[in-house]
This record gives C-alpha cells, structure tokens and sequence, in this order.
C-alpha cells in the first residue's frame, strides 16, 4: 500500500510557536537564576540561594540581567497571545475546559493511563497548566513592574498590597513557575516525542488507499 501524506503530516508545532516556546525559555531561566541572586541580597525567608546557581555576579548585574530578561518575556508572551488569539488556536488547544474533564484526565494521569498518542491534542490537565501558566507569567510582570517602578505604577502597587507584599507575590508567583517547569520537565523525560515536537519534529505519516 502507497504512503501519502496526510493533511496533518507536517511539523505538530508553527514554526511561531516553536520560536516563542524556546525564547520563553531562555528568558525564564535567566530571570529565575537573576532573581535568586536578587533575593539573596535582601531575603525575606529563612533560605537562600547557592550562588552557583545565580546570575549576575552581585546585586547590579542581576538586575541588569533581570530587567532584559523581563522585557523579553514579556514581548515574547504578547507575540505568543496574540497569535494564538489571531491564528484561534487558543480556543481549539484549550477549550473547553471543565472541571470534571480536569479531574478525570487527572485520575488518568495518576494511574498511567493517560494517552499521549497526538502531541497535537493537549488534555484537560496539560490545558489547565498551560493557561495556569500564562496567569502565573502575567502576575510575575504586573509584581515585577512594581518592584521596578513602585512610584510610576502606584495604583498598581496598591492593588498589590504594597510594595513588600508584591515582593512576596512576585516570589510565589516566580515558585510556582519553578514548580511547573520541573513538572513539565519530567513529562518530557517520560514522553520524549513532546520534545522532538518542539523541535519542529513532523508527525507520522498515515497509511490510504
């Protein structure tokens, strides 16, 4: 039987898509290492972090490395949102979301039943942290903004809680990241093909008559 190749037998990801995924990383690991160094100097918990895994050398040159790392996140992640408003692959990749879809895929997941067959098809769990992290990302810019510019964004400093509660918020807000790329880290070890995906793998071509 002759292979053809189907409609969906190009690469799983737009190639946008690929460049954003990439360019989020590089600007999540230089804020995440620059931001540790950035605590360090003025902590607010009874931890600190190895200097082997900071950035920036000393407090100024942290946050020079944060700063370029903030602004590339965040024009990153507007070219990321508007594309997928613009192409509507935001609402077919996450939606609907429901909670009792969220809690059946979760029970899939934690009894290795959940089917990773189609990268190209995200299920309720990947969908919930997926837009989880785009919330995350927008709460990390709006506290950083604060702890940037704390008088030229007032307003927003108030809603946060001031000053050193945005601190705090930004700090949580950088946690759950960590959290979530350890997590998806750890699926991609388990599932490999996610990895070949993002690298602009093609998906199988189907057997036709």
């Amino acid at each position: 039987m002759p292979k053809h190749l189907h409609p969906n037998d190009g690469p799983v990801h737009p190639g946008w898509l690929r460049a954003c995924h990439w360019l989020n990383a590089l600007a999540v690991l230089v804020l995440v290492a620059s931001g540790w160094r950035i605590y360090n100097a003025a902590p607010f918990f009874p931890l600190e972090f190895p200097k082997a895994l900071t950035l920036g050398g000393w407090l100024g040159g942290a946050l020079q490395w944060h700063f370029a790392a903030m602004w590339l996140l965040a024009a990153n992640g507007l070219v990321y949102l508007g594309l997928n408003l613009a192409t509507g692959r935001f609402a077919r990749k996450f939606l609907p979301l429901t909670p009792a879809g969220i809690w059946r895929d979760l029970k899939a997941a934690l009894r290795g039943a959940l089917a990773h067959a189609d990268p190209r098809h995200y299920n309720s769990v990947q969908r919930a942290a997926y837009l989880f992290v785009l919330l995350d990302t927008v709460l990390l810019v709006l506290s950083g903004l604060v702890l940037w510019k704390s008088v030229q964004f007032g307003l927003l400093r108030e809603l946060l809680g001031g000053y050193e509660f945005a601190r705090r918020i930004h700090f949580v807000a950088m946690a759950a990241l960590v959290g979530f790329v350890a997590v998806h880290l750890v699926m991609v070890a388990l599932v490999p093909r996610t990895l070949l995906a993002m690298l602009g793998s093609r998906s199988p071509a189907k057997e036709s008559a």
